[in-house]
């Protein structure tokens, strides 16, 4: 591996698009390894998790997976991790799926909720409006369009930054029937609540962005 060469661990605790993300950020310029394994998903230069499936399945995997402690342990040392789709969700602090309300990781405030909109699942292409300043959609056009599948969001973004020495997350929007968080980027945390890895090349390019931080 060349030192320029970054390593990324794709987290694998049995809930998520393991290859396609592996294949995805290898062609971006990663030295990737799907694993579990503690000690290199904590010593990677990046740890993406990715998810699929019900808010609280997945909760209930990373942690038998001891990924919550890895994802806490990480960001406590300012070691970027990347969370994807319903392991964006999972870093809220909880998520309600058909009346049941579960814990998540609490990295940030706010619950995951079932989309409010006419046609649900949210699947497709979409556009995104991302904040000014953003490293994650550098080099992207503002019409540029991403790969959604999910029926629940964050519709309310409830973190507020109070100390100026603190850099403010940067929260995208997306929009389906009502607007709902599509993607943050806060410190060593970004996440997405669209797939990167099935977007194409602004999917590349949005991950191509991420490894050049690690």
């Amino acid at each position: 591996m060349e030192l320029s060469t970054k390593s990324v661990v794709v987290f694998d605790y049995g809930f998520g698009n393991v290859r396609s993300a592996e294949r995805a950020l290898a062609r971006a310029g990663a030295d990737v390894e799907i694993t579990r394994d503690f000690d290199k998903a904590m010593n990677a230069d990046g740890l993406l998790v990715p998810g699929v499936g019900a808010f609280a399945a997945c909760m209930q995997g990373l942690r038998a997976a001891r990924g919550d402690w890895i994802i806490d342990r990480r960001l406590s040392g300012g070691r970027p991790v990347m969370g994807i789709c319903v392991g964006m969700q999972i870093l809220f602090a909880r998520g309600i799926e058909h009346g049941v309300e579960a814990e998540g990781l609490d990295e940030w405030p706010g619950a995951v909720e079932p989309l409010q909109a006419d046609i649900v699942p949210h699947m497709g292409w979409n556009t995104v409006d991302a904040p000014a300043g953003t490293e994650l959609f550098a080099g992207l056009d503002a019409d540029a369009r991403f790969y959604f599948v999910h029926s629940y969001a964050v519709h309310d973004w409830k973190l507020e930054t109070h100390n100026p020495a603190i850099a403010a997350p940067k929260v995208t929007w997306s929009t389906h029937g009502k607007p709902f968080v599509a993607a943050v980027e806060n410190g060593a945390l970004w996440a997405t609540q669209f797939h990167p890895e099935k977007s194409g090349d602004a999917g590349a390019q949005l991950l191509t962005n991420w490894i050049g931080t690690l």
